[in-house]
């Protein structure tokens, strides 16, 4: 789609009579809604306000483009209207605007139209095309302007401005909030200065389609520097080490030299990650096997945990309220439900719990196959959660199905088999499903989710089949454990929480406990929970107790943090022990290891089950025995403790 496509005849104002912002963007407004454009004023006009609000979209030399994704939209159009006399805009650069565009795209605008969208700021930036549009005088003539200047916008996207030898390469992220206007006006901005003087340089743009032109690692590590024209949040760690400057996104369009400038002249900070991760220092084309599935698990279960820990501490808590308010004897199979407050906790808890496997498994098949994935990975996790499949759909006569297709649950295992299939599903589709440059568009919101969720869910209600029945076995088999199995368990998972502390064996342990805590919530919860939430709380209170005790062995400003260690202890904040732990972990993690595992041990042997998911000492009173679950945490973190004082050097 061209730009040429969105610019209406029958819209345009060539004799805007405003004189005002507020009036000018009214008389545009109502223009779009007497052509029906827009089917309701003050909706669509509160977006163009608020986005006014945020900055200005007043860009300078007499161009201004407010623009707002919005619900009250029926089309995507973009509104040409000139003045003659020009306007007060509040404009960057102070001067009358008499050029507007008026973007308006519909909530479900897509990447064709953004792209359409994208190439209109580029045109504005062209030197005389501005000039051109001030002496049309019919609508014929600005579609013909824009005809005229096509040819010069077909350089390739991606395109890098090349230096000249020996002279500077540098790396650039434009970001604005809507992602619609300057996000590439500042990109374009970046490109001409830089080519002007002899720069080379690669700017990602992070717009409303998405992430564009993105930049590598292998980018970023040949580049002098960074420039971050944003308004935004963007991807920061993989600049970690980089002398950067970061500015709004309107420095970016304004400001474009000094930004390059300060890069060429060593004058801009180096950046230091939060973490002093490198990020993404390898890029994900390099990305190992391994490296690509723990990066893809992660992005599911980071979704899925805010779902699991509302949810089940929202159920746990109604089993909590039925306990304290007394239920019969004759009644206790209703137990979580029975009283009323009980009932309205367990509903809603039960609500954000029932959306742990379609979001854990839509984010995995999201982190595979991007947006275009989201879909049928949700599906595919709906279907692990049904436990629909080939076999479970009963017909009734004359061939209509009846309501009796639920099957065999196959759960987190079912779930995030599903994630990966979807994501390489839409992968495949993506590759190889073929359409005109026209029905690009439709593409990605039509053909790849229809085919996706299709191809998907048909295989996934084969692929049910083999995963419930592991899953089934799997809860029999932890259902069943007791005394030295049980002790076995516990003294693994949590001696696996701290291994890393927050890292892939950390979160593995976590996840197969909530796993089983999903399963085990309506007979009281998971003793593995408890083992998982017991061995991750010890490493940093060990720290507290090593700190305490072995006083010559740590510098002030250790034995502070481990005060700290206090609250991330009691919370289950495990990361809280990953300085001491990387600072010296020959000592520390064994010694963490050993505490977490025993504390994990004495809960697997003493049955303990615990019905929520996180909280620590907050949700102590929804274990089955709180005094000897604090016991049994208090004697892991001393042995810690002890251990890895002793162990340390004096300093």
């Amino acid at each position: 789609m061209k730009i040429q496509d969105l610019l209406k005849k029958d819209v345009m104002l060539l004799d805007l009579k405003a004189t005002s912002k507020e009036a000018a963007i009214d008389e545009m407004i109502t223009n779009l809604v007497n052509k029906g454009i827009v089917s309701d004023f003050d909706t669509f006009k509160a977006g163009i306000m608020n986005r006014e609000a945020q900055m200005t979209t007043g860009l300078g030399e007499g161009v201004a483009m407010p623009h707002s994704k919005n619900a009250a939209v029926k089309e995507a159009t973009v509104l040409f209207a000139k003045s003659a006399s020009g306007v007060d805009y509040e404009a960057l650069d102070g001067a009358p605007v008499d050029l507007f565009f008026m973007i308006a795209a519909p909530d479900g605008a897509n990447d064709t139209h953004l792209a359409a969208l994208a190439d209109l700021s580029k045109y504005l930036l062209k030197d005389g095309f501005a000039d051109k549009l001030r002496q049309v005088k019919s609508a014929d003539e600005v579609i013909a302007a824009f005809d005229a200047a096509e040819d010069d916008n077909k350089a390739d996207a991606n395109q890098t401005t090349t230096p000249k030898e020996g002279q500077d390469f540098i790396v650039a992220v434009t970001a604005c909030t809507t992602g619609i206007a300057h996000t590439y006006m500042a990109e374009e901005s970046l490109k001409k200065v830089a080519a002007e003087m002899g720069v080379g340089i690669k700017v990602e743009t992070n717009g409303a389609s998405g992430v564009g032109n993105k930049l590598t690692a292998e980018d970023i590590k040949r580049a002098k520097g960074v420039i971050i024209a944003a308004d935004k949040a963007v991807d920061m760690p993989r600049f970690n080490g980089k002398p950067l400057v970061s500015r709004p996104v309107a420095d970016g369009i304004k400001k474009t030299e000094e930004l390059i400038t300060i890069i060429l002249n060593d004058q801009a900070d180096v950046y230091v990650a939060k973490d002093g991760a490198q990020g993404e220092a390898a890029s994900e084309e390099k990305l190992t096997l391994g490296g690509a599935f723990y990066k893809h698990l992660m992005s599911g279960v980071s979704q899925m945990l805010p779902f699991v820990i509302g949810g089940g501490i929202m159920i746990a808590l109604a089993f909590l309220f039925d306990n304290i308010m007394g239920v019969p004897k004759d009644q206790l199979s209703n137990l979580g439900s029975y009283h009323e407050l009980a009932a309205i906790f367990k509903g809603i808890g039960s609500a954000a719990f029932g959306f742990m496997l379609p979001v854990f498994a839509g984010y995995v098949a999201y982190s595979i196959a991007e947006k275009p994935g989201l879909v049928s990975g949700f599906v595919a996790g709906a279907i692990a959660s049904s436990g629909l499949a080939y076999g479970k759909v009963a017909f009734a006569a004359g061939g209509e199905a009846t309501a009796s297709l639920a099957g065999v649950p196959s759960g987190f295992l079912g779930a995030l088999v599903g994630g990966f299939l979807a994501g390489w599903v839409v992968n495949c589709l993506k590759k190889y499903v073929k359409v005109p440059r026209s029905l690009e568009g439709a593409k990605s919101i039509l053909i790849l989710p229809l085919l996706g969720v299709m191809i998907t869910g048909l295989l996934m209600l084969a692929v049910n089949i083999p995963m419930s029945a592991i899953n089934t076995a799997l809860n029999d088999f932890l259902t069943g454990l007791s005394g030295s199995s049980a002790v076995l368990l516990g003294l693994l998972v949590g001696g696996m929480m701290a291994v890393d502390m927050g890292g892939p064996v950390n979160k593995a342990a976590y996840v197969f406990g909530t796993g089983t805590l999903a399963a085990s919530i309506a007979d009281g919860g998971s003793v593995v929970m408890a083992a998982v939430m017991a061995g991750g709380m010890v490493p940093p209170l060990a720290v507290f107790v090593a700190t305490l005790l072995f006083k010559d062995k740590f510098t002030q400003e250790e034995r502070d943090s481990g005060l700290t260690n206090i609250v991330m202890g009691l919370s289950f904040i495990t990361e809280g022990a990953i300085p001491f732990g990387a600072a010296d972990p020959a000592r520390a993690i064994p010694s963490f290891m050993v505490g977490s595992a025993l504390a994990g041990a004495l809960v697997g042997l003493a049955g303990i089950k615990l019905m929520a998911p996180h909280g620590g000492i907050f949700v102590i009173a929804l274990t089955s025995n709180p005094l000897l679950y604090i016991l049994f945490v208090l004697i892991g973190a001393i042995v810690s403790g002890i251990l890895f004082g002793a162990l340390r050097k004096v300093k």
